[in-house]
Order: structure tokens, then C-alpha cells, then sequence
């Protein structure tokens, strides 16, 4: 088995190359096994190293050492590729989706990374771009947009820079004209924000639909009503904790395996913090699947075990 490190340099707040590097040699030679270790130059790097491994057809397990942003880039070189195997050691500000996990902190142990078990992950598709968490439109992903910029600040951390990102765009309107095609359905109406769950975790520890399952055949979609800046500070809180079916009046819960976006101007679309741009935007269940490897013993984090249907 051939094992393969990418480490992204831009990752948290400074620079862990050498450490990490130093850190993997010691563990992998110590045991004798068969590693690389790649440092990505510059965004995407990450996604070309992996389509690189997956070139060659011995199986791999890929070890994403970065931030959910690294991850995704790895994910999106993965994707559907049967010889390859993926997991994620987090050096980054967020960290979320190994929080879907009972214990995230395993996931710092490359002692427990080797002993480990796979699952088969769904993933969400927007045309050729594919992410293992969140899809996001609206508020949410002009938020998104705005936090790298924060994160570069002083002091800030990733829930502070999500924080930070969201009282900027406040001084901005709130609320688009959308049209979505899901379900056999029009809905035409202004939206503050939508987010397309597949995990649970982003933004620096939002769970907007608790119930969302990385491995059960279905995106869970959030539908965000308009609201007032009066509004918001009861509508985030709620939002980040997954209260939506407290609040039928602003949070709409639908579960499908695609859905249409038709907006009336380009719009920021937020893949597990990855920007795009779009107008007409189809959001689908892909076809392809992700082997994820995980610590042995883990199961998913407790709140997943009470599903609150909306």
C-alpha cells in the first residue's frame, strides 16, 4: 500500500511544512512504509497531485494535511476513483467535517490513521466541481466568499473569521430573487440564503440540519426565507445550532437528490469554502462515490443519532 501526503502550506494560520514533514518522516519510516509527501504551490495544486495518484493504478490512501479547504481539493481529485482511499489531517482553522465523527481529535493521530477503517461517502455535484459537505447560495456564500480575507487578519481565527465575514455582509441586502426547480416543484420567492446539506459542520462549527448524513443517498436543502437585519441575530443562531424546525416561517426543509437554482444575477456558489460563480446552478447527489478512511472505532457524532425531520 502506498501512502501519500499532500500538504497544503496556506493552510491555518502560518506555514507547518516543515514541522508536518518532519512529523510524517519520523512515523513513516519508523514503520517502513511506502510514502510521499507533496506540497501544493498554489490553489488547486492539491486537486492535481491527487488526479496524479490516481494516474497510477496501485491503491493509495491519500492523507489531505490541511484545512477542509485542502480536503475538498483532494475530494474533488478522488471522486469515483475505486483505488484510491481518502482521509483528512487537519492542520487547519475549521476543521469541520471530521466532526461529523464521534472523536475529530483521532484524526490528529497518524498512529490511529494507520489502523483505520473505510466508509463510502456521497458527495455533492455542481457541474464538473464536487464537495463532500456544503452547498451554498445566498448570504451564506457572499459570507463565505469574504472569509479568507478575515482569516488573514490578525488574531482571527476561523470561527472568528466566519464571524467577522458575516457582520461585513450584513451592511449588504440580505436577500435575492431565486427560482428553484425541486422535487417536481417551482418555488419562486426571495431567500436569504440556501445550503445544501450533505455533511453537517462549516462555517467554524454551523450544523445546520443535524440530520444530514455524509452516506445516506440524500441532500438535505435548507430554504432560508427573507428576513430583516432585525431578524438575523435569532435567524443565525438558530441556524448554526439546526433549531429550523423551531422556525416554520423561516426555515423551509426539503430532501432530494437535485435541485435547479435559476438566479436573476450571477451569483457566489460556497463548496466546502470554495468559491464559484453561476447563474443557473444544478446541485446533485453525484454519481460518484468517496472512499474515506477513518480512525477504527469511531461511529458518527452523537447529535445524527436523534433526527429531528422538518
Amino acid at each position: 500500500m502506498k501512502h501519500l501526503f499532500i500538504i497544503n502550506p496556506a493552510a491555518g494560520k502560518f506555514d507547518q511544512t516543515a514541522a508536518l514533514s518532519a512529523k510524517i518522516r519520523g512515523f513513516c519510516d519508523g514503520r517502513g512504509l511506502d510514502y510521499t509527501i507533496r506540497v501544493s504551490r498554489c490553489p488547486g495544486d492539491c486537486t492535481a497531485i491527487t488526479r496524479e495518484a490516481a494516474a497510477d493504478s496501485s491503491f493509495c490512501r491519500i492523507y489531505a494535511c490541511g484545512g477542509d479547504g485542502t480536503l475538498n481539493e483532494v475530494v474533488c481529485g478522488a471522486a469515483g476513483v475505486e483505488h484510491l482511499a481518502v482521509t483528512h489531517f487537519p492542520c487547519g482553522s475549521g476543521n469541520d467535517f471530521i466532526k461529523n465523527f464521534s472523536d475529530p481529535t483521532a484524526f490528529r493521530s497518524l498512529e490511529r490513521l494507520l489502523d483505520s477503517e473505510e466508509l463510502l461517502l456521497d458527495l455533492i455535484r455542481v457541474g464538473p466541481d464536487h464537495c463532500l459537505s456544503i452547498c451554498s447560495i445566498g448570504l451564506d456564500a457572499r459570507i463565505a466568499g469574504a472569509v479568507q480575507s478575515c482569516k488573514r487578519l490578525p488574531l482571527i481565527s476561523g470561527n472568528g473569521a466566519y464571524t467577522l465575514s458575516t457582520v461585513i455582509n450584513l451592511a449588504h441586502p440580505l436577500h435575492h430573487h431565486y427560482l428553484i426547480e425541486v422535487n417536481g416543484q417551482r418555488i419562486d420567492s426571495r431567500l436569504t440564503l440556501i445550503c445544501i446539506c450533505n455533511g453537517r459542520f462549516y462555517g467554524g462549527g454551523y450544523e445546520p440540519v443535524p440530520e444530514a448524513m455524509p452516506d445516506d443517498g440524500i441532500l438535505d436543502v435548507l430554504l432560508v426565507s427573507k428576513v430583516s437585519r432585525f431578524q438575523v441575530a435569532s435567524m443565525i443562531g438558530a441556524y448554526k445550532a439546526g433549531r429550523y424546525a423551531e422556525y416554520p416561517a423561516l426555515f423551509r426543509h426539503i430532501r432530494t437528490q437535485k435541485l435547479t437554482v435559476h438566479c436573476t444575477q450571477e451569483e457566489l456558489v460556497n463548496l466546502d469554502g470554495e468559491i464559484r460563480r453561476g447563474r443557473d446552478v444544478e446541485i446533485l447527489l453525484s454519481d460518484r462515490k468517496l472512499r474515506f478512511f477513518r480512525p477504527k472505532g469511531l461511529d458518527w457524532s452523537s447529535s445524527c443519532a436523534a433526527p429531528q425531520r422538518g
